[in-house]
């Protein structure tokens, strides 16, 4: 089994403009139309048996609708996590809601909703998340939006991880996009995931296996940011690494099964 952590799609209404925008920020191609149907059908390509959407929250008024459209897919083929701003004013009622209707976690991303991640208003979030069991993503390192301003540092993830010790947390991008030496100085070894959007191909491979070995790979989940990173790419990078059979079962699924309690 194959299970991409870390994917993207939108309403089939808003997907083309949103993805031109995006496009336009990241200076880079999509994979995908950034649909539903275009992400099974680059996972099925791939042989990825499930796709984990992850939907970004701007603004606290888009949480409602945000989470209206993730609740259509939590089982078969994409299973999308929920949505949230840290300036929701009822963010423990939000999450609640989310637990209640089987979504197993959030996404977060500090540079689109203009906080730092060690802000207080994340540490609580995450804390009442935490004491849901739901899980966290979070968008780690530097954005295309703002690359010289980065809103999650290794530094600012390490001071949440010890002010609120949560199990169930997932930095991206291997724990900082672009910010890895960094990374493995402060967050290998602390109680944290890594997933591996986009950087497979990007980040140095002996960089990539040392931090796999030093952090465990109990502790990576195989991922391509979809549409950003194609999957059919990324699932053959990652089959060429020089880890073990079991590493790779691992990161390729087995850590996402454990999380996600499947």
């Amino acid at each position: 089994m194959i299970i991409d952590f870390h994917t993207h799609m939108f309403p089939d209404k808003i997907a083309k403009g949103t993805l031109d925008f995006l496009a336009g920020v990241c200076r880079i191609k999509p994979y995908t139309d950034g649909t539903f149907t275009g992400l099974c059908e680059s996972a099925r390509q791939a042989g990825i048996d499930i796709s984990i959407a992850l939907p970004a929250v701007t603004k606290p008024s888009q949480a409602e609708s945000v989470n209206r459209f993730a609740a259509q897919f939590q089982e078969g083929p994409v299973i999308s996590f929920g949505g949230i701003h840290p300036d929701c004013e009822n963010y423990k009622e939000i999450l609640r809601q989310l637990r209640d209707m089987g979504i197993k976690g959030i996404k977060l991303h500090p540079d689109y909703q203009d906080m730092y991640f060690d802000d207080i208003r994340y540490k609580r979030l995450v804390s009442y998340a935490s004491e849901l069991s739901l899980i966290v993503s979070v968008h780690a390192g530097r954005d295309p939006k703002c690359p010289q301003d980065v809103h999650c540092t290794p530094q600012m993830a390490l001071e949440l991880i010890r002010d609120v010790r949560p199990d169930k947390l997932v930095l991206a991008h291997m724990g900082g996009n672009e910010l890895w030496d960094e990374t493995e100085r402060f967050l290998v070894g602390q109680n944290v995931y890594f997933d591996t959007g986009v950087v497979l191909g990007r980040m140095p491979k002996e960089q990539f296996i040392r931090m796999v070995r030093s952090h465990g790979a109990d502790k990576i989940l195989f991922a391509t940011d979809s549409p950003w990173g194609g999957q059919k790419e990324f699932v053959e990078i990652l089959s060429d690494m020089p880890l073990t059979s079991e590493e790779k079962e691992l990161i390729f699924s087995g850590n996402a099964r454990r999380l996600l309690d499947f």
